[in-house]
């Protein structure tokens, strides 16, 4: 097993690289789940426990592929529609949240519904239709097709329009200039997406903020975190599912805050030795994170992996430390009783 190091562990996010000399793991932290993921997997646990299998779930409850594997060898079916599960079933909704018409299909089919969407997703749902009530053009910053982006713009497919990337700022049109607001994917990258806005504002001078902060605290953090070790790592390993947006914004950020490599992999086994021993000589210091729906067995593996490979010391970086819980939602809430 790897040797903790917890003297070290840096709460302002200043360079540790005075920590030690050879072989070393920067290990980031926060990471891994946060309260939406927490809430999530474990509304379709409590729902297991409760109703028995099978508990079907609209889309993977959370982008983990081990998380998705874990709970469909307990009973869980995923289907990507709720017309895919039978009539009267249960179902809950993944953490990604959904669009108005997927409540209406669950309640034509009679279906139990167990809405499992992350808190902060429902919060720029409620804010995209206060806008429209309000007329405004809402500027969704986001990825196309991802099922976050998908459920918002449903909520006003008339008055959200998806600004994804830089390149699309250009083709945004707006009826009026003066009641523009950009909202945004809570998932993303916090300075591209800052970059993106500033590009709105250039057309648009009058381009209003959301009432509070979009984008997760937990993305914030975990993007905080690797900021705060990437230039001291010459390889940076995320733990996450290719099908994670936090995952590879965090891989993004690595880079672009200066560490020489950064891949994203879901288990210890996807490390490549070579990614060891690039062509400027064995790599000394490696930073490991996870993704926001990444349990942290899955990072004990890959901490187990380096060791083998001699690197057994971890310095723990620290730029942050949650508390945050959401409530259960109320169909599996444990009986007061």
């Amino acid at each position: 097993m790897p040797t903790l190091d917890m003297e070290t562990s840096d709460s302002s996010g200043a360079p540790v690289a005075a920590a030690s000399t050879g072989k070393r793991v920067l290990l980031a932290e926060p990471r891994g789940y946060c309260a939406g993921v927490d809430r999530a997997v474990e509304t379709v646990e409590r729902a297991l426990e409760k109703h028995g299998a099978p508990v079907y779930v609209r889309h993977e409850i959370v982008h983990n592929k081990h998380v998705v594997e874990t709970l469909t060898n307990k009973g869980v079916v995923f289907v990507h529609e709720a017309d895919e599960v039978p009539e009267g079933a249960m179902v809950v909704f993944s953490a990604h949240g959904v669009a108005p018409n997927v409540h209406e299909l669950a309640a034509d089919r009679g279906l139990r519904v167990i809405d499992a969407t992350c808190p902060l997703v429902n919060k720029v749902h409620n804010e995209a239709k206060r806008f429209a009530r309000d007329g405004y053009d809402i500027l969704l910053i986001g990825h196309a097709g991802h099922e976050e982006v998908i459920g918002i713009i449903g909520e006003a497919p008339d008055d959200v329009q998806l600004v994804d990337g830089l390149d699309a700022v250009a083709s945004v049109q707006v009826r009026d200039e003066n009641k523009v607001v950009w909202l945004s994917q809570t998932t993303l990258s916090v300075d591209e997406t800052m970059q993106t806005v500033v590009k709105l504002r250039e057309r648009f001078p009058n381009l209003q903020d959301p009432p509070s902060d979009d984008i997760c605290y937990a993305t914030q953090n975990r993007q905080t975190a690797v900021k705060a070790m990437a230039p001291e790592c010459e390889l940076v390993i995320v733990v996450g599912s290719r099908n994670s947006s936090n995952s590879n914004r965090l891989v993004e950020v690595a880079l672009g805050a200066g560490a020489d490599a950064a891949h994203l992999v879901d288990y210890a086994e996807d490390i490549d030795p070579s990614w060891l021993h690039p062509e400027s000589g064995e790599v000394q210091t490696i930073g490991v994170t996870s993704g926001a729906s990444v349990p942290e067995i899955l990072v004990r593996g890959v901490l187990e992996r380096l060791a083998d490979h001699g690197y057994d010391t971890v310095f723990p970086v620290t730029t942050a430390n949650e508390t945050l819980v959401f409530a259960l939602p109320r169909e599996i809430r444990p009986d007061r009783r």
